[in-house]
C-alpha cells in the first residue's frame, strides 16, 4: 500500500476537530495537566463526567517529569503511595514512610490511565482570559501557546464548563487572569491571591490537601495552585498531597461542594 501525505494530514485536522468540538462544552475544565490536574481528571472521566485538560506545554506532567533537580525519581508518602497503586506504578520504601518511584513511569502511566478513562488533554494551549456571568466564572478563553509566546495579534476562543480546576502550579494562572480582570473576591483571607510562601514539605504536604477546595463560584484550585492561592509553602519533589489533591479536587466536584 502507497501512503499519501494528503490523507495522512486529512486524517490529523479531520480527528482534531471532531475532538475538540467535542470538548468546548464540558462538565469541567482542568487548566495544567500536572499529578493534580492529571488525577483529578481520571478520576472525574471514571465517574462519566466530560472532562478535557489544557496544557500550555508540549508535554503533560508538569514537574513530575524531572523528580528533584533533574534526578528522575520523586518521593511519597504512605497516603501518596496508595494513589500511585491505584494506577500500578512501582514504588520502593527508603525509609518507614518515604517511598520512591521512577517520575518518568508515574507521569506517563498516570496521563494513560487518565486518557484511556476518557479524559482529553489538549497540549499547547493557553489559558488568556475566563468567561464571568452574573459574579460566576463559566468558561475559558484559550489560545495557543505559540501565539503568546510570539505576542502575535490572533484572537481567542472559548470553552464553557461547569466547573473549571486551576492546576496550573506555582503561578495560579487563571486565578491570576481572574485577580487582574475580574470583579470577584477569592475565598481567601484577602480576597485575592496570597502567595506561595518558602518551602516546607511537611506543613506544604498537608496544607495542599487542606488548600484543596472552590475558591470562587466555579473555580476550584488543586496541586501547588492550592497553596499558592492561600499562601501555604511548596513541597519540592514530594509528589504524595499533588496526587492526594487531585483525588480530592474531583471528589469535591462530584460532590457538589
Amino acid at each position: 500500500m502507497s501512503l499519501s501525505e494528503i490523507t495522512i494530514t486529512k486524517a490529523i485536522i479531520e480527528r482534531f476537530f471532531r475532538k475538540f468540538i467535542e470538548c468546548i462544552d464540558v462538565d469541567t475544565a482542568i487548566v495544567g495537566a500536572g499529578p493534580a490536574g492529571m488525577v483529578a481528571s481520571y478520576f472525574l472521566a471514571k465517574a462519566g463526567r466530560k472532562v478535557a485538560i489544557f496544557e500550555r506545554k508540549l508535554s503533560a506532567g508538569g514537574g513530575m517529569w524531572g523528580g528533584g533537580m533533574m534526578f528522575n525519581e520523586i518521593v511519597v508518602q504512605e497516603e501518596g503511595k496508595e494513589i500511585l497503586a491505584l494506577f500500578d506504578i512501582a514504588t520502593q520504601e527508603y525509609e518507614p514512610g518515604y517511598y520512591t518511584a521512577d517520575s518518568i513511569e508515574a507521569t506517563s502511566t498516570i496521563c494513560s490511565f487518565a486518557t484511556k478513562a476518557g479524559a482529553r488533554i489538549f497540549n499547547c494551549m493557553s489559558v488568556e482570559d475566563v468567561m464571568i456571568r452574573e459574579g460566576r466564572v463559566i468558561g475559558l478563553v484559550i489560545t495557543w501557546s505559540p501565539v503568546q509566546m510570539t505576542g502575535l495579534h490572533v484572537d481567542p476562543l472559548t470553552v464553557t464548563a461547569k466547573n473549571i480546576v486551576d492546576a496550573t502550579g506555582h503561578d495560579t494562572e487563571v486565578l491570576s487572569v481572574i485577580a487582574r480582570k475580574a470583579d470577584i473576591k477569592l475565598y481567601t483571607e484577602t480576597g485575592k491571591i496570597l502567595g506561595e510562601r518558602s518551602m516546607w514539605a511537611d506543613k506544604a504536604e498537608c496544607l495542599t490537601l487542606e488548600n484543596t477546595k472552590k475558591i470562587c463560584p466555579g473555580v476550584y484550585v488543586a496541586g501547588m495552585s492550592a497553596n499558592a492561592a492561600f499562601g501555604g509553602p511548596r513541597m519540592g519533589p514530594i509528589f504524595g498531597g499533588m496526587l492526594l489533591s487531585g483525588k480530592r479536587v474531583a471528589e469535591l466536584i462530584l460532590d457538589g461542594g
